[in-house]
């Protein structure tokens, strides 16, 4: 089994940076591929980016891509999400998951694991 808990939410400015944490409990963190979604009231969630469990790979929503920046430290069990440039439209509920089937890890129902979010509220 795995636990996520995620961190570093907040209210900023738009254009402003945050940087997200998902640290996770169980021996077997490194063999899994590691996600972020967000999520805003009465949509579904969304896929954000990824990165294998080797780091080997990564791949980003089009709506993040070149301004998210996904990483991980597998001796602290942790992820990461650096966020600049951030808009009002990054406004979400943002979860950290984690999934063995590198093929599904852009689709909600393809990760084993979720955290239990972070807001990220971004102001105009």
């Amino acid at each position: 089994q795995v636990q996520l808990v995620e961190s570093g939410g907040g209210l900023v400015q738009a254009g402003a940076s945050l940087r997200l944490s998902c640290t996770a409990s169980g021996r077997t963190f490194s063999s899994y591929n590691l996600g972020w979604f967000r999520q805003t009231p009465g949509k579904e969630r969304e896929f954000v980016g990824a990165i294998k469990w080797s780091g080997s790979s990564i791949v980003y929503a089009d709506s993040v891509k070149g301004r998210f920046t996904i990483s991980r430290d597998n001796a602290k069990n942790t992820v990461y999400l650096q966020m600049n440039s951030l808009k009002p439209e990054d406004t979400a509920v943002y979860f950290c998951a984690a999934g063995r089937t590198w093929s599904l890890i852009t689709r909600a129902g393809g990760n084993d694991y979720w955290g239990q979010g972070t807001q990220v509220t971004v102001s105009s």
